[in-house]
């Protein structure tokens, strides 16, 4: 027995940390990309430099379904550190390409995997003198073996490596060399052999592929940022290196080439925080990048700027916690820490983006946003959509788009002023007041920014009524922020069905793919796509339209359905949880599993991943 599927498969490398293998398996990942075929990848990687196991697994998806699928279907096993787990993670009729170079260990020697050994070692020992070009050249001929076996077009491949060392043409020769070897290797000892394929289809449009924090990096300099207070910190450094690559573009002074940006690398979290809001406070646009230790620590400052109403933008590219827990593995656990950071009575904006698109447009967003409600907005992003490329729509801008401002006088404003102005006096009724920039006028617009309680006129005061209209004037803030903020996505696969699913982030694209799966046998169940924090009150009517919703999220402690039970005051008995801790990207063919046994009324843990024989096989 052996799989058979074309344009449907997942494969997954297994190297080893600092060989140089990323290189090779994108290259991988891109020639499927561009033979028109749906791809996602995914890079596992350690947190350490080298040495360490590393998995770069690719999903082949004709049908465009991006999140991960759970399985593996073909596995490249070059670490012979973790051969025995690779093995065993493959489905019945999978196939496991090896280096024969040395025989398999005893005990794998499975009836329904196809053994598919070719000597890369040897291979490279025989066609290369240089030790590192040998251990390079070793993933590129495991490339050209693919190529072979999946009957890819060996001409795309060719062609990326040409493109590749446009500028060190001397490198082309022996890449090219070393996926020919693969190529006819494969060709005369196993023909025939594999039932998988990647054939041309033109299902990728004008799709790009992206990472999600470069298209966040991106998006801050088209939301127009200028300044980044920062604090480097797996997983989110690369979103202010992005920043800087395309302010050195977009961000540089014509006449005199200087640039009209500025990156200040902090001491700590608590200085880049700082930073951040002091360049707000002076008019300037300005965010700054973090993970789940850095919000920690920025959570008193996140307050600060929520009681004196000072615009910040905050991306949080969430990793596994608590503590340091795994720095370079992919969780959802900063929800409620960030949609509360800080001690008191505090509420922040939270955009939730699923894809690179969403990260581009959300943090352009955001900037608008926060300027408009003079308060913190948070981007929860996390490592796998940050630090993985993903297929995207095209970015789409218009340079006609004016920046929203908010409530900024000038000086003529406050010439022409008729009454006292007040920094806190809510005029509109919206609960927003008028700020000033720091030298808007010689004498007038000047006021005292103070994180104590204070009255409309910004002066410190300890009188109990003005506290507590100060802060029920907040809250007012908080009813806009649901209509301006993205709104849900919502979904109705039956009106008269009485099942939904909540889900948000990145769990979304494994969510819909598992509720697609549902439908076809029969079971229809309505979707809510959580885009922001505040709710948008058509969540809560969705809610309560069912009677049973299962939120679907990757933490341990269901921080979303927390945060809706919470802020909606429902039952918890109609929340049910499907969770996911692992570090691993969200799969579809779990969260199948899962809600298909809770319907059936079986007591299943929300997050194991042992719950079956089936799911104890994914990885």
């Amino acid at each position: 027995m052996r799989l058979e599927s074309n344009n449907e498969f997942v494969i997954r490398f297994a190297n080893v940390n600092g060989t140089g293998s990323a290189s090779a398996n994108n290259m991988f990942s891109k020639a499927v990309f561009r033979m028109g075929v749906p791809v996602s990848p995914k890079n596992i990687f350690p947190s350490n430099i080298q040495g360490l196991p590393t998995w770069f697994e690719v999903r082949v998806t004709e049908r465009g379904y991006l999140g991960s699928r759970g399985d593996v279907d073909f596995v490249v096993a070059i670490n012979g550190q973790t051969l025995k787990k690779d093995y065993d993670t493959l489905v019945p009729g999978g196939y496991f390409l090896y280096d024969s170079t040395k025989s398999l260990p005893r005990g794998l020697d499975r009836d329904d995997v196809i053994d598919i050994g070719i000597p890369l070692t040897q291979m490279t020992i025989d066609n290369f003198s240089n030790p590192r070009q040998r251990q390079l050249f070793k993933n590129i001929i495991y490339v050209g073996s693919l190529a072979y076996l999946l009957s890819m077009e060996f001409e795309v491949l060719t062609n990326m490596v040409k493109e590749q060392f446009a500028k060190k043409e001397k490198l082309i020769p022996p890449n090219i060399k070393a996926l020919e070897l693969g190529y006819n290797y494969a060709k005369e000892h196993f023909e025939d052999v594999c039932g998988l394929s990647v054939t041309r289809r033109d299902n990728v449009g004008d799709s790009i592929m992206i990472d999600g924090n470069a298209a966040t990096g991106l998006g801050a300099v088209y939301g127009g940022a200028t300044v980044c207070g920062w604090y480097p910190i797996t997983p989110s450094t690369s979103v202010v290196e992005a920043f800087e690559k395309y302010a050195k573009t977009y961000r540089i002074e014509k006449d005199t080439g200087k640039n009209k940006f500025a990156i200040l690398q902090s001491e700590d979290e608590l200085a880049a925080i700082g930073i951040t809001i002091g360049a707000n406070w002076m008019g300037a646009r300005a965010f700054t990048a973090t993970s789940g230790p850095g919000l920690s620590l920025m959570s008193e400052f996140l307050g600060l700027a929520y009681f004196a109403e000072i615009p910040v933008v905050l991306v949080d590219v969430q990793r596994s916690g608590p503590s340091t827990g795994m720095p370079t593995r992919t969780q959802q656990s900063d929800i409620i820490s960030a949609a509360y950071a800080s001690h008191g009575d505090t509420k922040q904006v939270c955009f939730y983006p699923c894809d690179p698109a969403d990260c581009f447009e959300m943090t352009a967003k955001a900037f608008d946003i926060a300027e408009r409600l003079q308060t913190p907005v948070i981007i929860m992003s996390d490592l796998d959509l940050g630090m993985n490329d993903g297929m995207s729509r095209p970015f789409v801008w218009d340079d006609k788009v004016e920046y929203d401002r908010g409530k900024v006088l000038s000086a003529d404003d406050l010439d022409n002023l008729t009454e006292r102005w007040g920094r806190y006096k809510d005029v509109d009724g919206d609960g927003i007041g008028y700020r000033t920039y720091p030298g808007t006028h010689p004498t007038k617009g000047a006021y005292f920014t103070r994180g104590s309680s204070h009255d409309d006129y910004a002066a410190y005061t300890e009188d109990s009524e003005i506290y507590e209209a100060c802060m029920e004037r907040l809250v007012l803030k908080w009813e806009t922020a649901k209509e301006i903020a993205p709104h849900p996505q919502i979904k109705y696969r039956d009106k008269k069905s009485k099942i939904a699913a909540i889900f948000y982030g990145t769990s979304a694209q494994a969510s819909y793919e598992a509720l697609d799966g549902l439908a076809g046998d029969g079971v229809k169940i309505n979707t809510c796509r959580i885009k922001s924090f505040p709710f948008h009150p058509d969540i809560g009517n969705f809610i309560e339209e069912h009677e049973t919703v299962y939120v679907i999220e990757q933490n341990r402690d269901g921080q979303m359905r927390t945060l809706l039970i919470n802020e909606f005051n429902i039952g918890t008995k109609r929340l049910k949880s499907i969770l996911n801790i692992d570090g691993m990207p969200m799969r579809a063919r779990r969260i199948k599993r899962k809600i298909e046994r809770m319907m059936s009324g079986e007591s299943v843990s929300p997050f194991t991943t042992a719950n079956s024989s089936a799911e104890g096989a994914e990885a």
